[in-house]
Parts: C-alpha cells; sequence; structure tokens
C-alpha cells in the first residue's frame, strides 16, 4: 500500500490556512449569490441579513462578518457585479469590448447595465443612499477635493467609483462619436434615468428589455448626425 504524502508539523498551519481562506471565499460567493437571488423578487431594504444568510447556507455571524452590515452587503454586492463589467468592457470581444464603433459600443454598454440593474432590482438607490450615508474622509470635508469632470458633492452618488466609471465611459463613447456635444451632461442624463421610482419599478415588474430598448432609442438620438444645415 502506498503511503500519504508526509506534512510536516511547520506544514499544518499553512495548509489550514489555505483551507480557510477557501472556505471563507466560498461563503463569499455564495452569500453573494444568495443577496443577488434574493434582490430578484425584493427591494434592498425588504432584505434582512437573517434572510441572506438562511439562503446561503451559513450562519448570521459570518454574514456580518464578511460585510458589516445589509449595506454593506448590497455595496459589495452591487461593485462584485459593476467591476466585472469594467473588466467585460477592456477585454470581451466587441461591441462590449473593444474593436466596435463607439455608438455600437454604447449601445452594448448600455444594455450590459441594465442586466446587471435588472438582475439586482434596487441596487443602484441603494449604492446613492450609501454614498450619501457614509461618513466622509477629512480631505473631502475640507473640500480639497475635485474629481475630473468638474465638482460633486463629497460622498455624493457622483462620487462613488462604479458610478464614476459608468459615466467616464458612456461620456467618452458620446464624445467619440459626437465630439460637438456636451458628452459629460448627456451621460449624467442618459444614467441618472436608472436611479428613478418608476424606472426601479419597471424592472421590479421584470421589464429590463423595455427599458434597455428606451435607452438605446435616447442614446442612438443623441448619437445621430446633426441635419445639415443650407449655405
Amino acid at each position: 500500500m502506498t503511503a500519504g504524502p508526509v506534512v510536516h508539523e511547520e506544514e499544518e498551519p499553512m495548509i489550514e490556512e489555505r483551507r480557510e481562506r477557501a472556505d471563507a471565499a466560498r461563503n463569499r460567493r455564495a452569500i453573494l449569490r444568495a443577496t443577488e437571488d434574493l434582490l430578484a423578487r425584493h427591494r434592498p431594504e425588504q432584505i434582512s441579513m437573517e434572510q441572506v444568510a438562511a439562503a446561503a447556507g451559513v450562519g448570521k455571524g459570518t454574514v456580518f462578518h464578511r460585510f458589516g452590515s445589509r449595506m454593506g452587503l448590497m455595496v459589495a454586492l452591487m461593485q462584485e457585479r459593476a467591476y466585472a463589467l469594467e473588466e467585460a468592457v477592456a477585454s470581451a470581444p466587441p461591441p462590449l469590448g473593444p474593436g466596435a464603433p463607439p455608438e455600437e459600443r454604447l449601445m452594448a454598454f448600455l444594455d450590459a447595465i441594465v442586466d446587471v440593474v435588472g438582475r439586482n432590482k434596487g441596487l443602484l438607490a441603494a449604492l446613492g443612499h450609501a454614498a450619501t450615508a457614509a461618513p466622509r474622509p477629512e480631505w473631502k470635508k475640507q473640500g480639497e477635493h475635485r474629481s475630473e469632470g468638474g465638482d460633486h458633492a463629497p460622498g455624493s452618488r457622483d462620487d462613488h467609483p462604479v458610478y464614476r466609471f459608468w459615466h467616464g465611459h458612456t461620456s467618452a463613447l458620446i464624445a467619440a462619436r459626437r465630439p460637438d456635444l456636451d458628452g459629460e451632461l448627456l451621460a449624467h442624463i442618459l444614467l441618472g434615468s436608472l436611479h428613478s421610482e418608476p424606472v426601479l419599478r419597471l424592472l421590479e415588474r421584470g421589464e429590463a428589455t423595455r427599458l434597455a430598448a428606451s435607452l438605446r432609442v435616447m442614446a442612438a438620438g443623441m448619437l445621430a448626425a446633426p441635419a445639415s444645415t443650407p449655405d
């Protein structure tokens, strides 16, 4: 009979540490997946940490230990999904990734945002609340921060990295197609519609496809070539 691998005493703590990290990563994935499943049927404020823990098959203390609060959990989920979208924009095949004309990339990006928001109903609203409720760093309180593209109220949704990326990419694509337009403001208008109560109700009814189609119409109108004027 072949003997198993010999584990020296000094290696045991390292093996145990790796096992704990693997368990923690598995729990995190399970918690975020359970939260996303619950968000398909409920708004963030209707979901308790107890519900998330039960759906994920972990203890309530594990959820609190990993995310601190319900709002911390919601923001972590939003960031996870939003950063996955950021990676796709950088490396996915066109039209979402590089290589397609700006208008095609914008349409694909808006579709992808609606997909994220549609699967996590109300998360943008929760994200905005988290940003405005979060304690502000001292350097922001003193007014020493000025973000690119203009001033933002410290702690505002516009100052959150998820929104900054979405807005920056949207405005850049608008500018690439129509440099004569105010891409920065138009991007705010497009994305701002996702935070409205009527749109949240639309998503709750499962009408994400309708929302994506309407955003495409708005974006197409923005990017359409200006009518020629007679000499």
